[in-house]
C-alpha cells in the first residue's frame, strides 16, 4: 500500500472540519444574529460550537505538519513498508476520532487520549525514519 493513502485521508479531514467548521460558524451566525466583527479569532465569548470548530481547524493544522513531513520523505526515500503504514494509519484514525470529539461533545480527557496516541505514532515514525537514515 501507499503511504499516500493515510496522507490523502488526513487531507480529507481537514477538508471536512474545514467545511464543518464554516457551516457551525454561518449557522451560528445567523441564529444570534452575529456580524463577522463578532466572529474574531480572540473572541472566546462567542458560543462553544464556533470555538470548537474554529479550534479543531487550527488543530489540523498543526502537529499533521509533521505527518505530512514524514510521510512525504518515506515517500520519496522509498522506505514504506508495513510498520510506516500502520503508524502512518493508526495516526490519521487517531486525529479522526480527536476532531470527532473536539467538535460535538468535547471531553477532553477523551480528546487528550485521542491527541496522546496520535502522537506516539507520529513521533514513531520520525524516529524510526531517523534511525534508517542514521544507521
Amino acid at each position: 500500500m501507499n503511504i499516500l493513502y493515510p496522507v490523502f485521508a488526513m487531507v480529507l479531514l481537514t477538508f471536512f472540519v474545514w467545511l464543518r467548521m464554516y457551516y457551525v460558524r454561518f449557522s451560528v451566525m445567523r441564529k444570534f444574529d452575529l456580524t463577522t466583527a463578532d466572529m474574531q479569532p480572540t473572541n472566546r465569548n462567542l458560543p462553544a460550537a464556533i470555538i470548537f470548530s474554529g479550534d479543531n481547524f487550527r488543530n489540523l493544522c498543526e502537529l499533521p505538519i509533521l505527518f505530512y513531513t514524514v510521510s512525504l520523505i518515506i515517500l520519496v526515500l522509498k522506505l514504506t513498508d508495513s510498520v510506516f503504514l500502520v503508524c502512518a494509519w493508526a495516526f490519521v484514525i487517531f486525529r479522526i476520532l480527536h476532531s470527532c470529539i473536539h467538535t460535538t461533545y468535547n471531553k477532553v480527557s477523551h480528546r487528550f487520549w485521542m491527541y496522546v496516541l496520535s502522537s506516539v505514532f507520529l513521533w514513531t515514525m520520525w524516529f524510526r525514519l531517523m534511525y534508517k537514515i542514521i544507521f
